[in-house]
């Protein structure tokens, strides 16, 4: 009669493989993730430039001239551009202004993408000077 074997503990090579497989997976999977969230945050703070460079033009004026707002530049790597356009209402009126439509185009480069922000808001026409009467 043979003495039963013991039995071994451990890993087996092929056990250490599968495990070594699934790790390395899951790693690929957790880089990619945060690659992407890196990428994402990126991405939102350009966003967030764009939408303050925005504010920052619009507080420039707080009228329109009556010829309308038509202007463009370039600052901080964001092309930006402004045009207004009449918007029509129904009301009128000698301490009524015209209403203008003002839109706010702003592009910039994101690596080989170009990305873009448009914005639209009204703005009253600005009063011409009271003359004075003597």
């Amino acid at each position: 009669m043979t003495a039963p074997r013991a039995r071994q503990r451990g890993l087996t090579l092929l056990e250490l493989l599968v495990a070594f497989a699934i790790m390395a997976m899951s790693l690929g999977l957790l880089y990619r993730i945060l690659g992407g969230s890196a990428s994402s945050a990126v991405q939102v703070e350009r966003t967030q430039r764009a939408v303050v460079l925005a504010q920052s033009l619009l507080a420039l004026r707080d009228t329109v001239p009556e010829g309308g707002w038509q202007e463009a530049g370039e600052s901080a790597g964001y092309q930006w551009r402004i045009q207004s356009a009449p918007y029509p209402t129904e009301y009128t009126g000698p301490n009524i202004p015209p209403l203008y439509e003002v839109g706010i185009s702003i592009a910039w480069s994101d690596g080989d993408r170009q990305r873009s922000l448009d914005l639209t808001t009204l703005r009253p026409q600005r009063k011409p000077p009271e003359q004075v009467r003597r």
